[in-house]
């Protein structure tokens, strides 16, 4: 088959969906592989690089387009590329359509066939292609909301691990999953008081298993959250319900108790954003205040270590891209219910329940859609 790979649009967003050595693998295996000029450049990969595993390097996207059966991308598809798609070709890229309205609409009318990074599963129900960008994400938000903490950046003018004779920072983290653990590995690296809340039990005793005294975990069907917040200095959104938009945990009325200056770093952003004042934000201006509380809410953060993310993100998807590449999507998916899973926009059709609850669209299973 014939694998584009156009370089990320997206404001800086500096990601590419293939590595150079990625690209080795599947050009050896026959398959053509076409990359946009300087489309690695950012993340330390230049055109060489590519040429020297194989690719061919192209002028512009629309050429890449125009020319693939296979768009393997990082971010999801913005507007300009959403014109490019043909139908029936393959998009295979983080799509978070649950909180994209206009791009589901645009991939709808393409009648392209559309797998989310973010939906397919393991046999466990894990998102083995989120979970690389999760641990990335959960890590840079701990360094993020430290940084604005700062009271140059109109943070309170703490350090979050204290000083000697000075008590450290309270890090509240919302939910317990890959970005929770992240975050709590760097949060208590640093000597905060970490508290991690989730709903499950279970996990909260892995966690206390992996940190031992160094978090508080707290159930959160018995915790006062709203007591909770309002004496942290960081919090950090990372509540998850996969495909789904993310539910508004923290409400404008917690926000009203918090301390001024203190920091919320909303991971969730990407699917909506897990506080109610949440809106998505930029590297290049990535905080605004509301009720003078610093609200961090890049939208993709990992692009901004596009080098570590690209090369982790390559590690969980090249398996899942060779196989599609070598069998086509009618039997790898059949053969897959958890490839499957990342199906969310199939010929015109939307195959993701919890897309199609969001913006009222009629849901095709999957399984169906592949038979039609």
């Amino acid at each position: 088959m014939k694998i584009g790979v156009p370089k990320e649009v997206k404001p800086q967003e500096n990601r590419i969906g293939l590595t150079p050595e990625s690209v080795k693998i599947l050009t050896s295996n026959g398959h053509e592989v076409l990359i946009e000029n300087n489309g690695g450049f950012e993340a330390g990969f230049e055109n060489q690089h590519y040429i020297s595993n194989g690719a061919k390097i192209i002028e512009n996207a629309e050429d890449i387009f125009n020319d693939s059966d296979i768009i393997v991308k990082v971010k999801e598809p913005q507007a300009n590329e959403v014109k490019m798609i043909r139908q029936d070709q393959i998009i295979f890229t983080y799509l978070h359509l649950a909180a994209a309205k206009g791009l589901t609409e645009g991939l709808i009318n393409s009648k392209s066939v559309c797998i989310a990074y973010e939906t397919v599963t393991d046999d466990k129900g894990r998102l083995p292609l989120l979970a690389p960008m999760s641990a990335v994400a959960g890590r840079m938000s701990v360094q993020a909301g430290a940084h604005c903490l700062e009271k140059n950046q109109k943070g309170r003018g703490l350090l979050l691990g204290g000083a000697p004779g000075v008590e450290p920072g309270k890090v509240v983290i919302l939910g317990g999953g890959v970005v929770g653990e992240n975050a709590a590995i760097i949060a208590t690296g640093m000597k905060a008081k970490v508290h991690v809340v989730d709903k499950s039990e279970k996990r909260l005793n892995e966690l206390s298993k992996i940190f031992g005294d160094k978090i508080i975990p707290n159930l959160s069907d018995k915790t006062d959250l709203e007591k909770l917040v309002s004496e942290c200095d960081l919090l950090v959104g990372g509540v998850l319900i996969p495909g789904a938009e993310a539910p508004k945990i923290i409400t404008k009325k917690m926000l009203k108790k918090m301390k001024r200056g203190s920091v919320i770093v909303d991971v969730a952003i990407d699917q909506g954003g897990c506080v109610e004042t949440s809106k998505p934000t930029t590297f290049a201006d990535p905080t605004f205040i509301v009720d003078g509380i610093v609200h961090y809410c890049v939208a993709n953060m990992p692009g901004g270590v596009p080098r570590t993310s690209t090369i982790a993100l390559n590690k969980v998807t090249l398996p899942f891209l060779s196989k599609l590449a070598k069998d086509g999507y009618q039997k790898t998916l059949s053969e897959d219910q958890n490839f499957q899973a990342g199906l969310n926009i199939f010929k015109g059709n939307v195959t993701h329940q919890a897309v199609a609850n969001v913006f009222g669209y009629e849901y095709l299973p999957s399984n169906k859609a592949l038979i039609i």
